[in-house]
């Protein structure tokens, strides 16, 4: 896999950004321990990205598609105001069992509320009108998630879509992953309906915002 981002130079970014918080250096260690995929976590340098998001947009409604542990919906809901809702979709129990501990053990954890099943029927149960969208799941729905959750975002709000660079391998698909990542960023660039920008953050986001 490509190393997109020298590791000193990704340490030195890290020093530099606001520290995390304990509970989510927990999280980590315990993702690590009893999960078999723990680079699914969002790192430290993307975490504090999508807090600054939230807190820049003033979000106080949020859609996260894919919970996995946790670490980004926690990061989320700091940004949050006191009254804000973050809705989390996931379909894996044991994960959710995970994070539900930790936004149990958070300040923040009354701002969540995880939803399991399958996300694309439980995106049709929602109610619009959500500032931002974190799209964080099985890579070949992710074109499938964008089209199903930009109807539910205000004009003004966020997409934000994770690992659009794919380890590199978006310059060179090969299986249905890999060839799920670049169909979604060929759609999101040629979408009229937003503006947007591709960031090499970490394994790549990208940022898009409805018109």
């Amino acid at each position: 896999m490509l190393t997109l981002v020298d590791h000193k130079i990704e340490e030195y970014a890290i020093n530099k950004t606001e520290p995390t918080s304990k509970l989510l250096q927990e999280l980590v260690s315990e993702t690590h321990e009893k999960t078999t995929l723990p680079q699914m976590l969002t790192g430290p340098i993307e975490g504090r990205f999508l807090k600054l998001i939230v807190q820049i947009i003033q979000a106080k409604r949020i859609l996260e598609i894919g919970t996995f542990t946790g670490y980004s919906a926690l990061s989320m809901a700091e940004g949050l105001p006191d009254t804000g809702e973050l809705i989390t979709l996931d379909i894996d129990p044991d994960v959710i069992a995970i994070a539900r501990k930790y936004f149990e053990r958070s300040e923040h954890g009354h701002k969540i509320r995880i939803m399991q099943g399958q996300a694309l029927e439980t995106i049709k149960k929602l109610a619009g009108n959500f500032d931002l969208v974190f799209i964080d799941a099985d890579k070949e729905n992710y074109s499938n998630y964008y089209e199903a959750a930009l109807p539910l975002i205000r004009s003004g709000g966020v997409v934000i879509i994770d690992n659009v660079l794919w380890g590199g391998k978006v310059l060179s698909p090969k299986d249905a992953s890999d060839k799920a990542i670049v169909a979604v960023n060929d759609l999101v660039s040629k979408d009229n309906r937003v503006d947007r920008v591709l960031l090499p953050i970490r394994d790549g986001i990208f940022l898009i915002r409805k018109k």
